[in-house]
């Protein structure tokens, strides 16, 4: 993908379910994938999390990492948005 001719961002919210004595390192293993941002965690071990990336592959591939992490039950894609010009404000 070139870069200078795509200057957009993706966005993308996701709900994820992890067994609540595995949330903490489920939480820690989201925090090192790029672009990922843990918003809330539930007791119960629900999450709220947001990916933003350059590509929708990046978007795709950092979801199926996070459905296979351990301890994570089920990940659902609730939101993508794709900005042309993330820095301008509507």
């Amino acid at each position: 993908m070139d870069l200078e001719a795509s200057p957009g961002i993706h966005i993308s919210s996701v709900i994820v379910s992890a067994l609540p004595a595995q949330s903490a390192d489920v939480q820690r293993a989201l925090a090192e994938l790029p672009g990922v941002e843990v918003h809330t965690v539930a007791a119960d071990g629900r999450m709220i999390v947001s990916i933003e990336s350059v590509g929708d592959d990046v978007t795709l591939s950092h979801f199926e990492t996070i459905r296979q992490l351990p301890g994570v039950l089920a990940a659902s894609l609730v939101y993508h948005q794709y900005e042309t010009d993330p820095d301008e404000e509507a």
